[in-house]
C-alpha cells in the first residue's frame, strides 16, 4: 500500500539545478523538506533562530504552510527559489519556516495576527513579519514575485519593511505591542467560569442558527466555497431522531456531497472542499481528517437509515484509505497534494479521449450520462490558461434514478459500473502521482480510527475494525514513549513534538470508538490513562484545557473552543469525559467535563451557532445529569458496569496455600502458592503483559510483605483485536512466592486481573484473598 506514495521530499525538476541544502534538510516534515534546496537561509522554528534574531536585532520573517497547500508551492517556486529574492531575505531578515500541521499552536497564534491585521482575511502560506520578541507587526498570505493582482510584489514588500525597520523601528515595535494585546484578548480572555454548565437549550439554538444557513437546493451551509464541516453534520445527526427538520438538511447534504466531484468517483475518498455551491469542482487535495470524519458521518447515517448510497460511500472511502493513505505498519498518512507538476487536479480530471482510451468508446457512451461527461467539458486549471478543458466526474442523478432511466435495478447498474470504474482507476494509476505527505499525526489518526471502528460496527465488517485497531496499536507503540507524554507527529522512525490537546481529544475518541465496537477493555483503559495525562499536562484549574503545554517560545496559551474544518478539541474532550464517566462509573470524569462547560459557558450561551460541538457537549451533559439546585451533578448508578465486574469475578477461581514457616535471620517467611482456575473460553493477561495497556495479572499484599514472586510464563495466542500474539493464562495456573505476615499473623492478598474471551474484555477487577 505504501509503495504508491511518492516520497514528499523527492526534489522537483527545478531543484536539481541547486543541490545545496539549507538547515531544513535535517527536518522530518515533508513540507519543510520541500524547501531544503531553496537559496533562502531558512531556519526551523527553534532556539537557534530566535536567539540569532535577538542577538542581531533583526526582524523575523515567518512563513507558515503545509505540504498540500497549492499557493505555498507557488510562492516556493516563484519567490523562495529565486536567488535575488532569497539574497534580500537573507540580508534583512531571520527567515523561519513552520509546518502548521506539526505546530498547530504556532499556526493558531500567528493566523490570529494575520486575521486581525487584514480585517478577518487569512490563509496559507501565512507570511508574518515580527520583532525578535515574537510580536507581529505586518502579515499577509501569498505575495507574487512582482507587483500584480493589486498587491505589492514580495521583493517590494521586503525592501519596504527592511527600510522601516532600519529607520522607523520604534513605530513598528509600538504596532507590534498593540497587535500583541489584541491577540491576547482574542486568544486568552474567555471570561470567568459560570456557576453552572450551560443549559441544553444552547444546542437547540445552535441548530436553529445552522438551519438558517442551509442551502436547500444543493445542500451544505452558506455559499461557495463549501466545506464539509463535520461539526455541522455531527450536530444534525444528534438531533435527527428527535427533530425531523434536522434530518432533512443532513440527508440532502450527504447526498449532494456523495454525488458531486468533491467525492472521488473513481478512487473513493473526499477532496478538501468544493469551489462552487454544487459540490462539483473541488480543491483537489485529500486530507486524512476530512476522510476520517466523513467516514464516521456516513457510517452513522447508514446505521440510522440503511441508505445504500451511504454504505457505498463508506466502503469506497475505506478502500481509498487502505490503498493510498496507509503505511506499511498500518497507520495513516496525513494528506495527498492537489497538484501534479504545478497543475491543479491534473491527476484526477479527465478528457473524453482519455476515458475512451481506458474503457472503449462504447462503454464511454454508456458511462457518460452516469458520470457527467456527456456535455461540454467544464473544468480548466484556473492557474494555467493554456490547460485543456476537462471533466470532474460526478453523478448528476442518483444511482436509483439512473437505474430507472435504463430500466434495470440499482444492483445491476452498480455491477455494470464497477469493472469500468476499476479500469479508470488502473488507467489513472499510470499518471504521475501528486505528492503524499507521509507523516503520521496522532490526532488525525484518531479521526480515522473512530471512522473505521464506527464503519465496521455499522456495516458488520470486522476487517474495518481490525484496521482501526492496527492504527491504534501503532500510535500507542510509536508515539507514546516509555517515559514521557504522548507525541504529536511521527515520520522516518522518529516521534517528535509533545502532544497537543487535539491529539489527546481525537485519539481518545478513536479509542472509545474501538471500545464501543469491540467491548475490549484495553481500549477503555488506554483512553482513561491518556485522559489523565491530558488533564495533568494541559488542564486549566479554572476548567477546560489549553491547546499546548507552556513553552518559552509561545506568546500565549490559548483554549480554542471554536469549530473549523475540525471540531473544537476542547468540546471533543468534554464529550470524551462524559463517555468515560458513563462507561466506568467514575464521577471524576464527569466533574472535569462539567468544569470545562462552566469555563466556556459565557461565549457558548451568547453565540451557540459559533460553537456547535460545544453546544452538542452541553446537550449530552444535560441529557444524563441528575443534580440539585446548586448544579452539583451525580453520575447515574453504574449498574451495567457492576454486573460486568460480578461476571469477571465469577470466571476465575482462586485458592491460596501457605507452607511451613521458615526463618531467615529470625524473620519467618512462608512459601506461598496462589492457584487460579480460569473458566473455559476465557483467559487473563500474563505477567508481564504483552503491552503496557493490557492489565497484567498481579498479586499485592496488605498486612505483610511479599518477595520472590514468580509468575508462570504466558501462553502466546493470536486474538482478533491485536496484530501480534498476546501472552495469556488460561485453564489452571499457579503463582509462587514467599509471604511474611504482619505481627498479627494475618495478611490480605489483592489479586488483580482482566478476564477476556475472543471478542471482548470485561472490566479489570480486584479480589481480596485472606491468608493466615
Amino acid at each position: 500500500m505504501n509503495s504508491i506514495a511518492k516520497p514528499a521530499e523527492e526534489p522537483t525538476a527545478a531543484h536539481h539545478a541547486r543541490p545545496s541544502t539549507n538547515r531544513l534538510g535535517g527536518e522530518s516534515s515533508p513540507y519543510l523538506l520541500l524547501h531544503q534546496h531553496n537559496p533562502v537561509d531558512w531556519y526551523p522554528w527553534g532556539d537557534e533562530a530566535l536567539e540569532r534574531a535577538r542577538t542581531e536585532g533583526k526582524p523575523i520573517f515567518l512563513s507558515v504552510g503545509y505540504s498540500t497547500c497549492y499557493w505555498c508551492h507557488v510562492m516556493e517556486r516563484e519567490s523562495f527559489s529565486h536567488p535575488e529574492i532569497a539574497a534580500l531575505m537573507n540580508r534583512c531578515f531571520i527567515n523561519i519556516k513552520v509546518d502548521r500541521e506539526e505546530r498547530p499552536d504556532l499556526d493558531e497564534i500567528y493566523m490570529t495576527a494575520t486575521l486581525l491585521l487584514n480585517q478577518g482575511q487569512g490563509g496559507w502560506p501565512n507570511s508574518v513579519f515580527m520583532t525578535p520578541e515574537l510580536k507581529p507587526f505586518f502579515a499577509g498570505t501569498y505575495f507574487p514575485p512582482q507587483d500584480r493582482y493589486g498587491r505589492p510584489g514580495f521583493p517590494s514588500l521586503l525592501r519596504s519593511i527592511a527600510e522601516m525597520w532600519e529607520n522607523r523601528r520604534p513605530e513598528l515595535e509600538a504596532q507590534a505591542e498593540k497587535i500583541a494585546r489584541m491577540m491576547q484578548s482574542f486568544l486568552e480572555e474567555r471570561g470567568k467560569p459560570a456557576a453552572q454548565p450551560p443549559p441544553a437549550a444552547v444546542a437547540e439554538e445552535g441548530l436553529e442558527a445552522l438551519m438558517r444557513t442551509f442551502d436547500a437546493t444543493w445542500g451544505g451551509f452558506g455559499s461557495a466555497p463549501k466545506f464539509p464541516t463535520p461539526s455541522n453534520l455531527f450536530l444534525l445527526l444528534d438531533w435527527a431522531d428527535e427533530r425531523p427538520e434536522a434530518a432533512h438538511p443532513l440527508e440532502v447534504t450527504l447526498d449532494r456531497m456523495a454525488r458531486g466531484g468533491m467525492f472521488d468517483q473513481v478512487g473513493g475518498g473526499f477532496h478538501r472542499y468544493s469551489t462552487d455551491a454544487r459540490w462539483l469542482v473541488p480543491h483537489f487535495e485529500k486530507m486524512l481528517y476530512d476522510n476520517g470524519q466523513l467516514l464516521e458521518v456516513y457510517a452513522r447515517w447508514y446505521a440510522r437509515t440503511r441508505d445504500p448510497q451511504a454504505a457505498r460511500i463508506v466502503r469506497e472511502t475505506a478502500e481509498f484509505l487502505a490503498r493510498e493513505m496507509t503505511s506499511a505498519e498500518g497507520a495513516f498518512f496525513s494528506a495527498i497534494d492537489a497538484e501534479t507538476e504545478a497543475r491543479e487536479g491534473a491527476f484526477y480530471v479527465w478528457t473524453r479521449r482519455e476515458i475512451e482510451a481506458a474503457i472503449g468508446k462504447q462503454q464511454a457512451y454508456f458511462l457518460a450520462p452516469i458520470l457527467g461527461f456527456d456535455d461540454e467539458a467544464f473544468f480548466r486549471d484556473p492557474h494555467h490558461s493554456d490547460a485543456e478543458a476537462t471533466y470532474v466526474l460526478h453523478l448528476p442523478e442518483t444511482i436509483s434514478a439512473q437505474a430507472a432511466r435504463l430500466g434495470i435495478s440499482e444492483e445491476s447498474l452498480l455491477s455494470r459500473i464497477a469493472p469500468l470504474r476499476e479500469k479508470l482507476l488502473e488507467h489513472r494509476a499510470r499518471r504521475r502521482r501528486p505528492l503524499t505527505d507521509d507523516k503520521i499525526l496522532t490526532d488525525w489518526n484518531g479521526m480515522a480510527i473512530a471512522g473505521l471502528a464506527v464503519a465496521g460496527d455499522a456495516l458488520g465488517e470486522p476487517e474495518l475494525i481490525a484496521r482501526a485497531a492496527r492504527a491504534a496499536d501503532f500510535v500507542l507503540g510509536h508515539l507514546l514513549p516509555d517515559r514521557g507524554p504522548l507525541h504529536h507527529s511521527w515520520r522516518g522512525g522518529r516521534a517528535k513534538i509533545p502532544a497537543y490537546l487535539s491529539d489527546y481529544a481525537f485519539f481518545v475518541r478513536g479509542l472509545l470508538a474501538l471500545h464501543e465496537a469491540t467491548g475490549n477493555g484495553r481500549w477503555l483503559r488506554a483512553a482513561s490513562l491518556l485522559t489523565e495525562e491530558q488533564i495533568e499536562r494541559l488542564g486549566d484549574p479554572e476548567g477546560g484545557f489549553f491547546v499546548a503545554a507552556a513553552k518559552p517560545d509561545l506568546l500565549f496559551r490559548s483554549k480554542d473552543i471554536g469549530d473549523g474544518a475540525i471540531p473544537s478539541a476542547n468540546a471533543v474532550a468534554v464529550l470524551n469525559l462524559l463517555a468515560l464517566a458513563e462507561r466506568t462509573g467514575e464521577p471524576r470524569w464527569r466533574d472535569q467535563g462539567a468544569a470545562a462547560l462552566r469555563a466556556f459557558g459565557g461565549p457558548l450561551e451568547s453565540s451557540p451557532g459559533r460553537f456547535l460541538t460545544l453546544a452538542l457537549a452541553a446537550r449530552r451533559y444535560r441529557a444524563t445529569a441528575q443534580g440539585d439546585r446548586d448544579g452539583t451533578t451525580r453520575v447515574p448508578p453504574a449498574v451495567k458496569f457492576s454486573e460486568l465486574e460480578e461476571t469477571a469475578l465469577a470466571l476465575v477461581l482462586a485458592e491460596t496455600r501457605l507452607g511451613t514457616a521458615e526463618s531467615t535471620n529470625g524473620t519467618p517467611w512462608r512459601p506461598l502458592e496462589v492457584r487460579l482456575e480460569i473458566a473455559d473460553g476465557w483467559h487473563v493477561n500474563a505477567n508481564p503483559a504483552s503491552n503496557e495497556f493490557l492489565i497484567p495479572t498481579r498479586l499485592e499484599v496488605r498486612g505483610g510483605d511479599l518477595r520472590g514472586l514468580r509468575y508462570p510464563p504466558g501462553r502466546k495466542r493470536a486474538l482478533g483485536f491485536s496484530q501480534d500474539e498476546i501472552a495469556v493464562y488460561d485453564g489452571k495456573v499457579t503463582i509462587h512466592g514467599e509471604l511474611r505476615p504482619a505481627e498479627s499473623g494475618e495478611a490480605t492478598l489483592r489479586l488483580t486481573y482482566q478476564a477476556c474471551d475472543e471478542e471482548r474484555c470485561l472490566p479489570p477487577v480486584h479480589r481480596e484473598l485472606a491468608v493466615r
